[in-house]
């Protein structure tokens, strides 16, 4: 059920109410507002929850720091102070999403994108400019028009060498494409894979521009708007790969860049989003992706994030069968074990470690001993263990428990005996999307599996 929402004048109205009618001082009627509006249901979560303060123009009526900010704004526009008066703007919508969105409401973004386009050559004007645009789009991408996407497009074209502005105009795409299927095909079919991808190539000794253009990039692959049925996500990693040469540029970033692990963690999420097709993967080996992989994991199990990335680049590459067996015969498992035993309290390295071993194990007898002699097993269920209530560690744990066994019965024994039946069990309880894969991983192992039929009232709908 959908919450109820309010809108900022409504909301302002009742502090108001709490001052002027009961006597509560600013910040005890604003906590008395918030109270009140929770206890109601109300989602909250686009208003600022802060007391209106007066501007120092003492015509102007009390109103909030960002929209005296974005006032004093487009009072001077055009006027020496307008650089000042955009850098305050820009700060106060870096507070939270409730700032950002209550100067949308105001008329923010085509002030903002006037100022972007006054700026031409000044090079600073048109940074401060890049850095409004981006922090008012972050989680708003509906803002963007045929406007202010062709004046992105046009900054990456005429400022390709600078890696300031390419690295800000970046970050703005990305806001832009964040779960928005349109502003995606949009700019894809401007020209804005081939923009990003020329930008790492020609920019790949800057660390912040190539973290920057990956993640703009790796944001084209994502299929995150709930609007669209079909989104292009896989069209558009095609794309990158074939028709812009994008593993060979990311592969290169990122042995241009080999002790910085923000970087070399982006570079990582891009590859795992591209690897879409048997031969992508196959190609990331040969460019040598697999084995800089490898060697970036062994020497960087300490950074978490960085472990999480990698794993979920291994889990994608080994899609291939031969890239599975590769990673096996590179010591891939005894890393995957190792990063989850020192990551174990991290759920979501727990689950990407599950999944690449899954992976591997997947129609790899082979793959499936050298699992079990590096401890897979038992450290997939120590992660069930650490983690009940993660559905995605207990689906990836039992989905591994279940391909270790497919092909060789001989398994189910030992991992019986380290508790594996009860912690399945206690899974499929505890999460409901556990039911089908923990009762196949059960089947496999040779437990007595209870199927239940139940009737839904409609002919032909029995359900297990």
């Amino acid at each position: 059920m959908a919450k109820r929402r309010i809108t900022q004048d409504t909301f302002d109205a009742v502090v108001k109410e709490n001052v002027d009618e009961f006597d509560m001082d600013p910040t005890e009627a604003l906590n008395e507002a918030v109270q009140q509006f929770e206890s109601q249901g109300v989602d909250l979560s686009n208003i600022v929850k802060a007391v209106p303060t007066a501007a120092t123009d003492e015509t102007r009526d009390e109103t909030h720091e960002v929209l005296q900010a974005l006032e004093a704004l487009q009072d001077s526009a055009s006027g020496p102070s307008a650089g000042a008066h955009l850098e305050r703007f820009t700060e106060q919508c870096r507070k939270d999403f409730a700032h950002r969105y209550l100067a949308a409401q105001k008329n923010a973004y085509p002030t903002i994108l006037s100022c972007c386009r006054r700026a031409g050559a000044d090079r600073e004007a048109l940074l401060t400019g890049l850095a409004a645009f981006s922090t008012l789009t972050d989680g708003q991408p509906d803002l963007l028009d045929a406007e202010g996407r062709d004046f992105l497009l046009g900054v990456l074209r005429a400022h390709g060498p600078d890696a300031a502005v390419t690295g800000a105009c970046a970050r703005a795409i990305r806001h832009c494409c964040l779960k928005h299927e349109q502003n995606r095909q949009d700019l894809v079919r401007a020209g804005v894979l081939g923009l990003l991808t020329g930008a790492m190539a020609r920019l790949a000794s800057n660390a912040e521009a190539v973290r920057e253009a990956s993640a703009a990039l790796r944001v084209m692959t994502f299929d995150d708007d709930v609007r669209v049925p079909f989104g292009q996500a896989h069209e558009h990693a095609k794309s990158i790969v074939l028709e812009h040469g994008g593993l060979k540029v990311i592969v290169e970033a990122a042995k241009a860049h080999p002790n910085n692990m923000g970087v070399l963690s982006e570079l990582c999420g891009c590859l795992s989003r591209l690897a879409v097709r048997n031969e992508f993967c196959q190609d990331i080996v040969e460019l040598g992706g697999l084995k800089f992989m490898m060697t970036l994991l062994a020497n960087s199990l300490d950074h978490q994030e960085l472990v999480r990335q990698v794993l979920g680049a291994f889990r994608a590459v080994a899609g291939n069968d031969d890239v599975k067996d590769a990673i096996a015969k590179a010591g891939g498992t005894e890393l995957i074990v190792m990063a989850m035993n020192r990551h174990m309290s991290n759920p979501q390295v727990c689950e990407q470690g599950c999944a690449a071993m899954c992976v591997l194990a997947l129609r790899k007898p082979n793959n499936c001993s050298i699992i079990m002699e590096s401890a897979g097993a038992l450290a997939a269920l120590q992660a069930m263990k650490t983690h009940p209530g993660d559905v995605n560690v207990q689906k990836q744990s039992c989905m591994l428990l279940r391909n270790l066994v497919a092909h060789t019965q001989a398994f189910s024994q030992p991992i019986l005996e380290m508790g594996a039946e009860a912690l399945i069990g206690q899974a499929m309880a505890a999460h409901r999307d556990c039911s089908d894969v923990g009762r196949a991983a059960l089947r496999d192992l040779g437990c007595q599996v209870e199927l239940r039929e139940l009737w839904t009232g409609k002919k032909g709908s029995l359900t297990q």
